[in-house]
């Protein structure tokens, strides 16, 4: 590419690598009457636009190649549109939740975990996270995550089943592989 891009870090613009695009992201972590926003810009390879959304944890990601051009923030995806697609989600009791998708997320999530060792879950049962993200997304995650992801594209299509806690545990991660991909 070789376009300058404002960069999070140093507050200034700066050179991104060829193969690299400018990125905005925007992500909000809700748990229980907490919020938390996080907010980043700089370049990043492999980057494609699109949105997620997991119940606690929704983040949406804008990319683009031209000098500057992101210069303002990804949108709150708080406050994205409805689509029309329903994805299950789960919390710490079930993944029978459903959920309202928003414009980009065309379709649904399901990763599950089966981390042992992980502090306040039952050892050894798979933590499940649901939701809604796009295709783009959830291609890269499905291909580059060391947890068992899958994505599908059809209403309600990533099955209602009971969740372990640790949820949260998978969330987290979640949320630092769309930062960091």
């Amino acid at each position: 590419m070789g376009d300058s891009c404002t960069d999070q870090e140093v507050k200034t613009s700066r050179e991104c690598p060829r193969e690299s695009m400018c990125m905005s992201q925007t992500a909000v972590f809700q748990q229980g009457n907490k919020t938390t926003m996080s907010r980043s810009r700089g370049c990043l390879d492999n980057c494609h636009s699109g949105s997620q959304n997991v119940g606690i944890l929704r983040a949406a990601i804008v990319c683009c190649n031209t000098d500057l051009c992101n210069a303002q923030y990804a949108p709150d995806p708080r406050t994205m549109f409805p689509n029309g697609k329903k994805c299950y989600s789960c919390d710490e009791k079930s993944c029978l939740n459903i959920m309202s998708c928003s414009e980009s997320e065309d379709g649904c999530i399901t990763v599950t975990s089966e981390k042992k060792e992980v502090s306040g879950t039952s050892g050894g049962q798979p933590r499940d996270v649901k939701g809604c993200i796009s295709k783009h997304k959830c291609d890269l995650m499905v291909s580059s995550s060391r947890e068992h992801v899958t994505c599908c594209s059809g209403n309600l299509c990533n099955g209602a089943q009971s969740v372990a806690q640790g949820f949260l545990f998978l969330c987290c991660s979640l949320l630092t592989f769309f930062l960091l991909h």
